[in-house]
């Protein structure tokens, strides 16, 4: 059953109108902060491969995908989002994107590969953060110069992120933060 609609904003699909599935605590990400965030990412969002964990309505993979991102792949563990993204993607041939109907740790917990830019918005209050961000970084799941955005309560604690991630930008609206992270400093050279 839908659950109100989320707007592309920008890119090929821009002005399109998708349903939301109705799931508790379900919450997309607002178009104000998605205009920003993708302002954030407009340099490196072209020919991107983006992993959006906890995908929910699946507007920051979509929107990524519209504005030409080479690959999304879209993690979701509810079964009626899951269906609903489904949908979106037949309805707007979007052959770039993927779904995958899986809870986000036992996702990063299967044989990692490289994206370029990771969508963190995990259900807020519920520690879900901290050890994502242990799984993409020590899991191989990020390119080396990869973005990472993160959408959390209203204060990102600054030991949530690892010594080689340097926070872009930061901003709130209402009870929401969201933050833009850069991996840096990969050093190759270097075995544990």
């Amino acid at each position: 059953m839908p659950h109100g609609t989320l707007r592309i904003i920008g890119g090929r699909w821009r002005g399109r109108r998708l349903a939301i599935a109705a799931v508790p605590g379900l919450r997309p990400t607002t178009d104000r902060v998605r205009e920003t965030l993708f302002n954030w990412l407009m340099p490196v969002v072209a020919g991107a491969h983006c992993l959006d964990l906890f995908a929910g309505s699946g507007a920051l993979g979509l929107e990524a995908a519209s504005r030409g991102a080479a690959e999304v792949v879209l993690v979701e563990r509810a079964k009626a989002a899951v269906e609903q993204l489904r949908r979106h993607l037949q309805t707007l041939q979007a052959d770039t994107v993927r779904v995958v109907q899986a809870d986000a740790l036992a996702f990063l917990a299967g044989p990692p590969r490289p994206f370029d830019i990771v969508f963190l918005d995990p259900p807020f209050r519920r520690g879900l953060l901290a050890p994502c961000i242990e799984r993409l970084e020590q899991g191989g799941w990020l390119a080396d110069e990869a973005r990472i955005y993160i959408e959390a309560e209203r204060e990102l604690p600054p030991e949530a992120l690892p010594a080689n991630w340097e926070l872009l930008r930061s901003k709130g609206a209402g009870q929401v933060g969201y933050h833009l992270a850069a991996r840096i400093n990969v050093d190759h050279g270097t075995t544990q």
